[in-house]
């Protein structure tokens, strides 16, 4: 497709009302699927080429807009947000999945304030990361660059839909969304506000665009748009990430579930491991940061009274046989087996085992988990040196929450997702995991001998 044509088209979707689901897009064949998701990718390639061209302050403006349309707009996205949570229920989706798909007041001024914060990040555009001239005076610059355009593939997680996309735009790409159907009205009104907003200051609308209309099979043309679509980023549980991995011919940036560990050794104070444990698995179970698997020294005295308080906070423990011989009657606990070890289990419940020491904690560890966020808990500095250094996932964590594995609370602004992967981005992704690097070379006429 030619520029001029693109441009054409792209003006033809500033139509806010081009993402709504419709039978005749429902109905259309898998060619006519293909030509109109290659169509968005192209028309989000234009976009990407205005977008690197913006400054910070042009980029800024934009998400205040957003922010500002956000809470404008609250009671038309809680509206439809009621008809997902609604549809959700009567599908049956689990407790987990309908807290991920529920927004609030709250919920949506955090979006807002969250818009606000990455506004006041540092542009990664442009940031050199190394230089230096050489000795035949050729002078060189390695510099972040936008990716270009960024898709996502996720699940009833509206939130999602505004931090990719602020996070994409503040690192001056265009980005290509499909949601899921579980947030299917949501994440219409959502993207119908954004794309609203960034027209309002003059940034192309079509920065921001969805496949949700073409439903599975155009999240399926999606994966294959190589050469249009730059990365693809997964986000959700472990078979749509799987799924994305195993038949994206794009590159993609592979985020993981959460199967996370927290050890407390025999040195940690009970008040704080009680705290911890309660924040980490009952603040928000239905999040990947949250604490799946607790072990704990068997030399520790604090089981007991972290137990009861997980136990009074609604929490199941699935115990091994030492944990529920140790428990006093008045808690209660149900056997644990390996799926409990391997299980991500998003709600409150809480696989529960006791080790002898550090080395068998890291070797519980290494064997169930997912890379993701490991937390000791211990007031030996040895202790907590070691575990950082033979603990290897994203995140390692020392007398803290879990919950802190999160881009807005790293100081990121928010988050793409948090990648287990180790090429690229590893952990939380902010703006500069949506950057590449380009080299610029300046001479006065070398030529190489």
């Amino acid at each position: 497709m030619t520029e001029a044509l693109i441009h054409q088209a792209a003006g033809k979707s500033n139509d806010s009302t081009e993402a709504s689901s419709t039978p005749e897009n429902a109905q259309l064949a898998p060619a006519e699927v293909e030509a109109a998701v290659y169509a968005i990718a192209d028309r989000s390639r234009y976009a990407a080429r205005s977008m690197a061209r913006a400054n910070r302050a042009w980029k800024d403006k934009g998400l205040r807009a957003i922010g500002a349309a956000l809470l404008q707009g609250k009671a038309q996205i809680l509206a439809a947000n009621a008809k997902d949570v609604q549809a959700g229920r009567a599908n049956g989706t689990s407790a987990a999945l309908l807290d991920r798909l529920t927004l609030n007041d709250a919920r949506i001024e955090a979006l807002a304030g969250a818009l606000e914060n990455l506004a006041g990040l540092p542009d990664p555009v442009g940031n050199v990361v190394r230089g230096q001239t050489l000795p035949n005076g050729l002078r060189l610059r390695q510099v972040n660059v936008p990716m270009g355009v960024v898709a996502a593939i996720y699940e009833a997680r509206p939130n999602v839909t505004v931090d990719i996309a602020g996070l994409a735009l503040k690192s001056g790409n265009a980005v290509i969304l499909r949601g899921g159907t579980a947030a299917a009205a949501t994440n219409e009104a959502l993207i119908r506000v954004l794309r609203d907003a960034l027209a309002s200051v003059g940034l192309p609308a079509d920065a921001v665009q969805t496949v949700d209309q073409f439903g599975r099979e155009g999240a399926n043309v999606l994966m294959r748009a190589r050469g249009r679509v730059d990365v693809l980023i997964p986000r959700g549980g472990r078979d749509l990430i799987q799924t994305v991995v195993t038949n994206s011919s794009v590159p993609v940036i592979e985020t993981g579930e959460g199967n996370v560990h927290i050890f407390i050794d025999e040195s940690a104070s009970e008040d704080m491991a009680v705290e911890i444990l309660l924040n980490a698995k009952t603040q928000r179970p239905s999040v990947c940061n949250t604490v799946e698997t607790l072990l704990v020294h068997s030399g520790s005295t604090v089981l007991p009274a972290v137990a009861a308080a997980l136990r009074k906070a609604g929490v199941t423990l699935h115990a091994d046989e030492r944990v529920r011989a140790a428990l006093p009657a008045s808690v209660e606990s149900v056997p644990a087996t390996d799926e409990d070890w391997a299980t991500e289990y998003m709600d409150l419940d809480l696989a529960v085992g006791m080790v002898d020491s550090l080395d068998e904690a890291v070797q519980h560890i290494r064997k169930w988990s997912t890379g993701h966020t490991e937390a000791i808990i211990t007031n030996d500095l040895a202790n907590a040196e070691r575990f950082i250094s033979e603990i290897d996932s994203a995140a390692v964590i020392v007398n803290a929450s879990t919950r802190f594995t999160d881009g807005g609370e790293l100081g990121l602004g928010a988050e793409v997702g948090i990648s287990t992967q180790k090429l690229h981005a590893r952990g939380p992704m902010g703006l500069t995991e949506l950057t590449t690097t380009k080299w610029i070379v300046q001479g006065e006429g070398q030529i190489r001998s």
